[in-house]
Parts: structure tokens; C-alpha cells; sequence
């Protein structure tokens, strides 16, 4: 909330990126092929869990908050 509060007081707001984006931000940091896309909640808290697979055979998840 901390965070939330300082973005606001600095004229830079926090906003929801869409599970495209998310998928996209996954891709590039994990170097592979989406398998699937999860929106969750936790609380108030909204963050994408997205499954990809590399180029060397493994599975990673990748976990991307939808605020940001």
C-alpha cells in the first residue's frame, strides 16, 4: 500500500495490465512458448500465474502482478 501511495504522490499511478501483457512480460523473461494462463486473487491482490516452456524441455512459472 506503501508503494500504491508513493506512486500516486509522485504523479505516476499504478494500473491493471491485461493477461496479454502479462503473457508478453512472461515470454520475455522466460525464453519459451506459453502453455497457460491463470488469473488469480489473493486478498485484494491480482496477479497472473503463467505457466511457459523453455527451449531446454523445462516447465517454469512465472508469476506477473497485474498492477504495476
Amino acid at each position: 500500500m506503501a508503494a500504491a501511495a508513493l506512486l500516486v504522490a509522485g504523479g505516476l499511478e499504478a494500473r491493471e495490465i491485461t493477461a496479454q501483457e502479462a503473457v508478453a512480460q512472461a515470454q520475455r523473461e522466460a525464453d519459451g512458448k506459453v502453455l497457460s494462463v491463470q488469473t488469480l486473487k489473493l486478498g485484494k491482490r491480482k496477479f497472473y500465474r503463467i505457466k511457459v516452456l523453455t527451449h531446454d524441455g523445462q516447465v517454469r512459472v512465472v508469476q506477473v502482478p497485474a498492477e504495476q
